[in-house]
């Protein structure tokens, strides 16, 4: 029996026999060729039989992953297409005269180790992945090779392999694929967002599961702690039984919270919502009892475009949403391009440092007419349920003037053109910048509410990016000093009447909950999967309680380390979790 670690990606047990997914030999000796027009005829094909391909495991993954997430094989049909890359390979056949896979790996190679580079902007990084993926597909075809197709799983197994492209996690049947387990990756990696729609336990960052297993040895995923067992023995398979069984038990408990209340177990009242992507998110906050949407990521309209969406294109879209929730609210963040987030269509600076750059409202009051656009659509839609718009990436009062004014403006065009729009509208801020959290009383008096986006309030504050894997370490949740700005931001808001909510990855951790309880933050908002999970919890926590853990994590503790071990000792029952 051998135990390995990695990290945790899904929660969930999984006890199957193993199936070890084999690397294609994709290698090969560069080598020439005296017939430049054969060769590109060699490629077209290629990348026409990939295409088919990609569209294919596309319309696969549709089924069972949100449109965000199904997203990735967008980016994967652009590389393919990609007029930039398809000319240097044929311009390597025809200068270099090389063959086709010569030319598609030396071309790729080049890409590939460029964007891995960029250790300051991880949408480059993870561009090389993509391009990995493709040109390995690509390769594949022009060797005459099949890439293994995860899709024909027809028995329950545990899938092990060095690492899992989105082709391939799209391609898993969660009827059969218990679970997988991989030597690479991280939780924030495609193949682990996807494992947590699937539902399937997944651990990743094991370092050399694959070396350590052969194919249907008997595997064990604990999604919950992160642990691989390898050929256990009788005993170890009965305690993880027990295991998984508890789990599901406890699954099977969170549903019953579906339709309720989020109560603290001494009656105080807080407000889960989850986040989403596209409107066909919609049916996961439903089945996942949502009380409302935190956060409607509205850049996914522009990044499924092949031009700027149209007003009534935005309409039809927020309408479908605020119809949806029935009343409910939904608070829709304006457009939060840039950083990491490009439009083909929309031609921004290459900057240094784009994550402290052009981005999100800097655009919008840059290039007004893009943010009254989307304003104008969201107007128009309020009258469909209850809506609350919020600026993105704002660092100081005067931004939030600026925009607030450009909302003022078209909201009374609509009204003057006898437009219906709807008379409670709250604006809002999202807080992600320590300059604004530092200054949360005095936006207080001017904001409806404040969502805290804690994935880049945690990266400005330790001045750490969380992709790179020197500092990651310190892409630190529970600092102290971190955890000193929230506070501040929902002190500063019940001071003046208005509330907080969170939106950003703390919100879904239930490590966080107890202090966020404590905090008296209003609204949690999540991915829709996590809902039932924290609504549990936060029904076995006393208020007051918590507030007393808060004030004691946020006065005495010094390192991250501190304040977690602060909280494991009051709260017990995250070790049910």
């Amino acid at each position: 029996m051998t135990k390995l670690t990695g990290i945790a990606a899904s929660d969930g047990i999984a006890i199957a026999k193993a199936f070890l997914v084999e690397e294609p030999d994709l290698s090969f000796e560069i080598s020439k060729s005296n017939d430049s027009q054969q060769e590109k005829e060699r490629l077209a094909k290629a990348i026409a039989d990939s295409k088919v391909e990609i569209e294919k495991i596309k319309a696969v993954a549709s089924k069972s992953l949100s449109e965000e997430e199904a997203q990735v094989f967008d980016a994967h049909l652009m590389v393919l297409e990609d007029p930039e890359l398809q000319q240097a390979y044929t311009q390597k056949i025809d200068d270099d005269a090389l063959n086709a896979e010569s030319a598609v790996r030396q071309t790729a190679d080049f890409y590939i180790e460029i964007f891995k580079g960029m250790e300051d902007n991880p949408y480059m990084q993870e561009r090389a992945a993509d391009i990995k993926d493709v040109t390995d597909r690509l390769i594949a075809h022009l060797l005459g090779i099949k890439i293994p197709d995860l899709s024909t799983i027809d028995e329950e197994v545990v899938v092990v392999a060095y690492d899992l492209t989105p082709s391939d996690t799209a391609q898993l049947n969660r009827q059969f694929v218990k679970g997988f387990a991989t030597d690479i990756g991280g939780r924030t990696s495609h193949s682990a967002i996807m494992s947590r729609s699937l539902e399937i336990a997944a651990v990743v960052g094991t370092g050399n599961i694959s070396k350590e297993i052969n194919d249907g040895d008997m595997v064990i995923v604990d999604g919950l702690n992160g642990d691989v067992i390898v050929n256990p023995d009788d005993e170890t398979i009965a305690a993880y039984e027990k295991i998984a069984a508890d789990f599901l038990a406890r699954k099977a408990e969170w549903e019953k919270l579906k339709d309720a209340e989020t109560l603290t177990k001494d009656g105080k009242k807080f407000e889960i919502a989850a986040n989403i992507g596209t409107p066909k998110d919609l049916e996961g906050v439903h089945s996942n009892g949502a009380e409302a949407i935190g956060l409607y990521r509205t850049e996914f309209l522009y990044m499924d475009s092949d031009e700027m969406p149209t007003e009534d294109e935005q309409f039809e879209s927020y309408k479908v949403v605020l119809e949806g929730m029935n009343g409910r609210p939904v608070v829709v963040r304006t457009m939060d391009i840039g950083g990491d987030k490009h439009l083909p269509y929309l031609q921004l600076p290459e900057e240094m440092n784009p994550f402290l750059g052009y981005r999100a409202i800097r655009i919008g009051l840059k290039q007004p007419e893009l943010l009254r656009v989307q304003l104008r659509a969201l107007l128009r839609a309020s009258v469909y349920g209850t809506l609350r718009i919020m600026f993105p990436m704002i660092s100081n009062v005067a931004e939030f003037r600026a925009a607030k004014a450009i909302y003022e403006e078209e909201k009374a065009k609509l009204e003057a053109e006898g437009v219906e729009v709807a008379d409670n509208i709250q604006v809002g801020i999202m807080i992600e910048i320590p300059a604004a959290a530092v200054l949360a009383d005095q936006f207080a008096k001017e904001v409806d509410f404040f969502s805290i986006g804690t994935n880049d309030l945690i990266q400005y504050t330790m001045a750490a990016d969380r992709m790179n894997e020197h500092v990651s370490y310190l892409y630190q949740p529970f600092n102290p000093s971190v955890l000193r700005l929230i506070k501040n931001v929902i002190d500063a808001s019940h001071k003046e009447g208005k509330w907080t909510g969170m939106c950003g990855e703390v919100a879904g951790e239930p490590m966080a909950a107890p202090l966020l309880v404590g905090m008296g933050l209003d609204e949690f908002s999540m991915s829709a999967s996590s809902v039932l999970k924290i609504r549990s919890l936060i029904s076995k926590l006393d208020s007051k309680e918590m507030a007393d853990l808060a004030n004691k994590v946020v006065t005495e503790a010094t390192t991250s380390d501190e304040a977690e071990a602060f909280i494991k000792d009051a709260v017990p029952e995250l070790a049910d979790l």
